[in-house]
Parts: C-alpha cells; structure tokens; sequence
C-alpha cells in the first residue's frame, strides 16, 4: 500500500526529480517508509513513489522499480493476492532471477513476459499503477477491478499529471485550480462525486477496471476497460448454481480462501469488526485460519441509537480474538470534523467518515494490515433498497401519471406535512418516524418517479434537483441515468448498479482515505474475483428470503457464531449530524452558510440555501442530510483558498 504520482512532459524538462518529489511530499501519510523517484528529462517523464512497506521489507522492494530487461519502470499502490500463483506459473515458462519477494516484481515480470494487456486480467489485487514503457516511450495508467485505490490524472498544458490523491496533482507547477460546477451537483446528488469526475475541471477519476496509455507524440488514448462486471453478472446468471445444502460448503470455501490470500504480510495484521454480518463472517474465517488470536477492532458510542460495540464485543468474545474497543465521546468525532477536507481531499459527505477514520486510528497503533468487510451488502443483497423500491413500485406504479403528479404535489404541500406530523406525534413512541415531515419531499420524489429505475434512482440520491442548488451547474449523466442490464429481475440490477457506482464512489473512497490518513492498508476479501464470481452464480433465493438479504451468508456465519449473538437491526455506521448542527457545530456551521458568504462565493443558490439552514437550526424541520453535504463543500472550499487564487 502506497501512494504514487508523476507526469510525463511532451517537451522534456528540467528540475523534474524536484517537481515529482514536491508532488510525493503531499502523500506522504500513504507511504511513510520509504520514498524515491525516477526521471528521464530527455523524455519528460517523472516517476514518484511513497511507500507502507507489507510485503518483502527489504530494499528489494523499492519503487520506483524496473523490470529486469529494462523496458518498464514502474509505481504502484496496492497490493496483488495472487502474486506466489503468478510467479510460479512465469517461473514454470523459463528461469528467473528474482531479486526479491515482493509482488511488485512478479507484476513487473508479468508484464514483461505477456504484455501489459494480457497481464492485467489476471492481476487478483487492489492497485493503481503508473509504467513507463521506455521501448514505446508510453505511460500506462491502470487500476483494479473495483475501484479500491484511487487514481486521477490530468492533461495540462502539454503535460500529463496522475496521482492518488488531487493534492498531489495540485503540487504540480502547471496546475491551476478551476471548480467544476458540473461535477459539484452529482456531489449534492449522491455525496460523492463518482469517476470519471473530479471536483477539478480537467482533472479525472480512473473508473475501476480501466486502462488508458498516454503518448508523448500522440497524446491521451481513450480508456478501455481490461475487465466487466457487467460480463461476470450476465455470466453468472445464465448459469446459476444450484441450491442444495453444499452450497454453503462451497461459499465457504471460496470466502476462505480469498481471506486467505490476504491474510499475507510481513507485518501485523487484524480486522475491523462491527458486530454486523460481514465483519463477522470475514473475522470468524480468519480466525478459522491463524493459529494465534485475531486482532479486532471496533468502535462505540455512548448513544445507543449508534452503538453496535456490544454485539462486536460479544462475537470477539465467541471467537477468541484479541478485542480492543474505543468508546468515542462526540468531543472526539467534533474535533476531526476540521481535518475531514485535508484527509478526503475533495468534498466527500458520507458522515460514517468521522467513526471510519477514528476505528482506522484506533486500529494503526496495533497493525499495519486490516480486512474488512466491505462490499457483501452489494453482493449479496443486503440494502434495504433493494425491498423497498420493489414494494413501493408495487404501490404507486399502477397510477396515471397524471396522478402520481398530483399525489406528489399534495405530499409537498405544507398541509400534508402537518398532518404527518400531528398523525406520528399520536403514535407510541416505538412507531413514530424521525422527521417524516421532512422526508414527506423525498416519498413525493418517489412517488412521481417514471419507472422502476427512477424509483430506485431517487432513493439513492440525497437530492433530486441539486442543478436548482448550484449556481451555473447541470448534472452530467451517469450509469444511474440509463437503464441497467437485463439480470434475470431489478434486485440483482440494482445490486450491479451499487457496485458500479455506489462502491467505489462512497464506500472504498470512505475507507481509503480514512485508513491511509494513518498509514494502514485495509484489505476487502469480498472483492475477490472468485467471490464476485460465486455470488453472482448464486440464485436470488440463496441471498434474499422475504424482505432479508445475505441469507447464504448468515448460514455461513451460524456455523460459527450463534444467531442469537448476530441477530438484529441494522443500525448502519453514522453519527448524531442533525443533533450536532443544532448544538456544538452550530456556530462552524452559521459561519459557512451565511448570507454574505454564500453571495460573495457565487457557487450556491443563496436563498435555498439559507431557508434549509434556518429551518433546520431552529428545529422546525430536518435537512441535515443536505445541509453536511453543502457544509463538506463548504468546508472544502475554503480549505482550498490558496489553490484557488493561484
């Protein structure tokens, strides 16, 4: 796990180890151990490279690294499971003289053996990769099949920038900073800004499973995808498995050995653990696996509106891991909230950051290595959505559209949502509804919806019309806007459209950027290509009973951790934000949302802006939701002060 950067120049250059080493210097928290660059000024390119050393600690596995013929240097972040398979089988086609252990080599060798790519298919790993092909005098740019670790890349004034972070691009001399209104309303949309966009005009996002190549004559190739989750889901629905009582033998087998495989390391290794299916399942496999006590980590809050520590503590306790816990005081989540635009590095609104970054905190002072376990919901059926998009199309799609518009117009009148409020206040207190006045919006947003698609479009976005927010601003067109591919039924589809936008957009750009800010590398076995694979083989009924998902996995984790210790609601991994804006962030925010600073900016619609502040600070309604996202902007904007007046 490390953080790279670079560029290739089409004039040549001078000063380049210097502009490439200022570029690292920003990522620094990414590879704390290690440093070096590699330039060839007649050919403009710079290579740069921080490195948190896992695999093979020696000097054998410096970057920048070249193969041994000579041809390819490279930088690379990441890391690549298979690399003993992949070794053994170039070993097995002629003699090799390695010079280390490290999996960046046998990447090297691969590619210098089969070609960049034929290599990439079969890289099993989370990477994002810069080589120099000094024969084409070409840069490659390419990243995993998920979206794991990041990777932007610019082309400036005849110069070619690419790095982990925007930081490291903005270190570059050529660079000038310019707001991309565009991408700032997806980021309003989903609290994310999803690739190819970037917060910076001109400045992109690699998507996952991509490969694009940039020649110094020639400029920029179009990306190309190397992979297709798209090929794998339609694959493994026309040939699913069938259900029998093996079928939990088989998922077990296949979940053991992706853990496994990133079980390696040459330094401390452990797991974050929830207390929640997945977390649960990956750590009573690997614990199944090490002949020693997991180390285990999980986070907790005093209100138990948020607290899951108790049912982690309790699985811990079962397995026999090594447990540590943190009970976080809000003293502790308020005072990363003025760091979050430095460690995201471009607005980012997924408020389960704060307690991401605090458990990845806890966990660096006793590993360098965590699982985790992302990614099951989006395999294996577990949001919500999915059942609630079903129920409600079911509800309100045999309307006229006539009257689904007049449905949504009287939910968004000021009368329904007095009587919504005045109906839940009636109720016992176990069935009432936080905010349902102000969620009354979003139902008339739902109900209006066109299609399915739109149905599930606007459940998952965190605003239906963020152009009407940003000044100069129109939404560009996503994998959301076009229907999905034909999965045998909408629940696999909406999963497949999960994974291929919400994944790497929210959830990996959330756990990236909270463990590197401390320098640990987090591991996700559920992205495995064989567990992709197996879970899109598996029949809808062996994930989803009724209205619960994850079924074959809870069969799994029985096996090994009683359902009465695993069995509850699922509370998710947020904090009090509506709470918090009221009280102690309420001066930070008054400050950010402000009449007169909102105007002189000139990016937010001022009135809608304040009318959603002032009705939520006084606790008439509830826009917390949108208000993080436009205060993370907020809070972003004025971070970047300097770079924007350069």
């Amino acid at each position: 796990m490390c953080g790279i950067a670079g560029f290739l120049a089409r004039s040549g250059g001078t000063d380049l180890a210097a502009q490439v080493r200022a570029m690292t210097d920003c990522i620094a928290h990414r590879g704390p151990d290690d440093a070096g660059v590699w330039v060839d000024e007649t050919c403009g390119v710079a290579l740069g490279h921080r490195r948190l050393s896992i695999i093979d600690l020696s000097p054998a596995g410096h970057q920048p690294m070249a193969s041994p013929c000579g041809r390819y240097v490279t930088v690379y972040n990441g890391e690549i499971y298979n690399y003993r398979e992949l070794r053994a089988e170039l070993e097995a086609a002629g003699a090799i003289a390695w010079r280390g252990h490290s999996d960046t080599e046998v990447m090297l060798a691969a590619i210098s053996a089969w070609g960049v790519e034929a290599t990439l298919p079969k890289l099993n790993g989370m990477f994002a990769l810069a080589l120099w092909d000094r024969q084409e005098r070409r840069l490659h740019l390419a990243r995993d099949r998920f979206g794991e670790k990041p990777l932007y890349y610019a082309e400036i004034a005849g110069t070619l920038l690419f790095a982990s972070e925007l930081k490291a691009i903005q270190a570059h001399p050529s660079f000038r900073a310019e707001l991309d209104r565009d991408a700032l309303t997806l980021f309003l949309r989903h609290n994310y800004i999803p690739a190819p966009h970037s917060i910076w005009k001109g400045v992109f996002k690699l998507e996952p499973a991509h490969h694009v190549t940039f020649d110094a004559a020639r400029g920029v190739a179009p990306p190309r995808a190397y992979w297709s989750l798209d090929a794998v889901a339609r694959a493994g629905v026309a040939d699913p498995l069938r259900v029998t009582p093996d079928l939990v033998d088989e998922a077990e087998a296949v979940l053991t050995r992706a853990i496994g495989l990133r079980m390696e390391a040459d330094v401390p290794l452990g797991a974050f653990l929830s207390g929640g299916i997945d977390s649960s399942l990956i750590v009573a496999l690997m614990q199944r696996q090490s002949t020693r006590p997991v180390k285990t980590f999980t986070i907790g809050f005093a209100d138990r509106a948020y607290n899951e520590a108790d049912v982690a503590e309790a699985v811990a306790r079962h397995l026999g891991t090594d447990h540590r816990e943190l009970y976080v005081t809000p003293e502790d989540a308020l005072a990363l909230i003025p760091a979050l635009p430095a460690i995201w590095d471009e607005p980012f609104a997924d408020s389960s950051q704060i307690p991401t970054y605090l458990v990845s905190r806890m966990t660096r002072e006793h590993v360098t290595v965590a699982l985790s376990g992302d990614a099951g919901d989006e395999l294996f059926g577990g949001y919500n959505r999915y059942f609630l998009t079903d129920r409600i199309w079911k509800a309100t799609g045999w309307m006229p559209s006539g009257l689904r518009t007049l449905a949504g117009g009287v939910l968004r009148s000021p009368a329904a949502g007095r009587l919504a409020h005045s109906v839940n206040g009636l109720l016992p207190a176990a069935h009432r509804h936080f905010a349902v006045r102000d969620r009354l919006p979003k139902v008339a947003d739902v109900v209006e919806a066109r299609d399915y698609w739109q149905v599930y479009r606007q459940l998952v976005s965190h605003h239906a019309d963020p152009g009407a927010l940003v000044i100069g601003g129109t939404p560009p067109a996503t994998i959301l806007d076009r229907p999905p591919p034909d999965l045998g039924g909408p629940i696999h589809a909406m999963m497949y459209l999960d994974m291929m936008s919400y994944l790497p957009g929210d959830i990996l750009t959330k756990v990236d950027r909270a463990s590197m800010a401390v320098s640990l590398e987090s591991r996700v076995p559920f992205l495995d290509p064989d567990v992709t694979a197996f879970a899109w083989r598996l029949p809808l009924s062996a994930k989803v009973r009724g209205q619960t998902g994850k079924h074959i996995l809870r069969e799994l984790l029985y096996r090994h951790v009683p359902a009465s210790v695993i069995d509850r609601p699922k509370m998710g991994f947020g904090v009090p934000i509506a709470e918090w804006l009221r009280g102690p962030l309420r001066d930070w925010a008054d400050a950010l949302l402000s009449r007169e600073r909102l105007s002189r900016d000139g990016i937010f619609a001022v009135e809608p802006v304040v009318r959603l502040w002032e009705e939520h600070r006084s606790g008439r309604r509830h826009w917390h939701y949108i208000l993080w996202s436009i205060l993370m902007f907020q809070a972003w904007h004025e971070h970047q002060a300097d770079a924007l007046r350069r």
